[in-house]
């Protein structure tokens, strides 16, 4: 008799829902999860975010709220009026759970928006120079901080891909501006190590942890004191429960105590929002991972994978075939090996299902899923250095 062979799908929502179970375990009591950088509306590349979808992803991390701010929006012309208004609308209906942003264009009247949202009650403002195609050098970013310094919130500025080196220019702004508040989002990773030069330990200045790399998040939590890292999904981009995960799995990995990771997971930007961030310790300094050579290669591998499933690309290369054969090496990481055969799995099947898939929206649901299996599975190999 021939066996069924179980859909990958399926197999995705167990293994999902196991890890969901194990990020949470890692939460340590007493802490409040918060999160600072998500968002509602639609982008023009596509992604798209609802309240009640975004609430609803909170809840699934037991989180109490979030920062909030559209995305690079169809109507963003003019001054992003209509999307912040559609924010504000949204965070007024979502029980006080949801802390709105305004979003601005350099080009098209940034102080007066501001001004008009920020009396409206919002709780901060998002700046996105690569989207909106400004350099953090432009003169006109002068007044926007020194609004964050007269209303007392915090500025979220994009710091990821697609940016130069931009740390000079905001510790100028942050040096002409004193009481400005600086949230550097994705972990500053555009600029990471002159960013932590200039900011560690400079009161008013976080770094949001909204990055898929673990590497990352190590590297900032050596170099910047731990009251200055913040939980962040960047939802809808960032899911469940890779992007809660992957903090916690750093925090450990760093040695952080579980009073500072409770600070990390939610009670610093908690404390933003009230308007008493707390002052920030020291920097922990860079701790050297060790790792046994299994480990590191199915990283390689994994590193390989990744950006072909993200490109549409299929594996020629045989990378998963590698990674796969890999996790078959005995030795002390047994357990957690087999536990990773399984995810690398059905990442693999929901691959190739893709593959296969003529739909276009469901090719890439498939090829989003195995992304976030693989990133759980990279995750915890990584989490296993001494």
């Amino acid at each position: 008799m021939v066996g069924i062979v179980p859909d990958p799908r399926d197999q995705a929502e167990a293994l999902l829902e196991k890890a969901y179970a194990d990020t949470l375990s890692r939460v340590p009591s007493g802490a409040t999860i918060f999160d600072a950088h998500t968002h509602v509306g639609d982008d023009i590349d596509g992604f798209y975010s609802r309240r009640d979808e975004l609430l609803a992803f909170l809840d699934r991390s037991g989180a109490v709220g979030a920062f909030t701010f559209c995305l690079d929006e169809p109507d963003r012309e003019p001054a992003f009026t209509a999307a912040n208004d559609r924010t504000m609308a949204d965070a007024a209906q979502s029980g006080g759970r949801l802390l709105p942003f305004v979003r601005l264009d350099l080009e098209d009247s940034p102080i007066e928006e501001a001004r008009r949202v920020l009396d409206l009650g919002a709780r901060g403002i998002k700046l996105h120079p690569r989207a909106q195609q400004f350099s953090v050098g432009d003169a006109r970013l002068d007044p926007v901080f020194g609004l964050s310094a007269e209303f007392g919130v915090p500025i979220l500025i994009h710091a990821g891909r697609g940016m130069p080196k931009i740390a000079d220019e905001l510790a100028q702004l942050m040096s002409s501006h004193e009481r400005a508040q600086l949230i550097i989002a994705h972990a500053g990773v555009a600029d990471l190590d002159r960013l932590t030069g200039h900011f560690s330990g400079r009161p008013g200045v976080v770094f949001d942890t909204a990055v898929f790399n673990f590497f990352d998040l190590a590297h900032l939590m050596g170099r910047v004191a731990p009251e200055q890292v913040v939980y962040a999904s960047d939802y809808p981009y960032g899911q469940h429960p890779g992007s809660l995960h992957v903090v916690l799995c750093a925090c450990a990995a760093m040695g952080y105590s579980d009073e500072q990771t409770r600070a990390v997971v939610g009670g610093t930007s908690l404390a933003i929002a009230d308007g008493s961030a707390p002052t920030p310790t020291s920097a922990p300094g860079e701790r050297e991972l060790r790792y046994a050579a299994p480990l590191l290669r199915i990283h390689h591998y994994l590193a390989m994978a990744l950006p072909m499933l993200w490109m549409q690309m299929p594996d020629r290369i045989g990378v998963m075939g590698l990674a796969l054969n890999t996790c078959q090496t005995d030795g002390p990481h047994e357990e957690l090996l087999g536990s990773v055969a399984e995810n690398l799995a059905c990442a693999h099947a929901l691959w190739e299902l893709a593959e296969e898939t003529e739909d276009e929206k469901e090719s890439w649901t498939l090829r989003r899923t195995s992304m976030r299996i693989m990133h759980l599975a990279d995750v915890n190999v990584l989490a296993a250095g001494e």
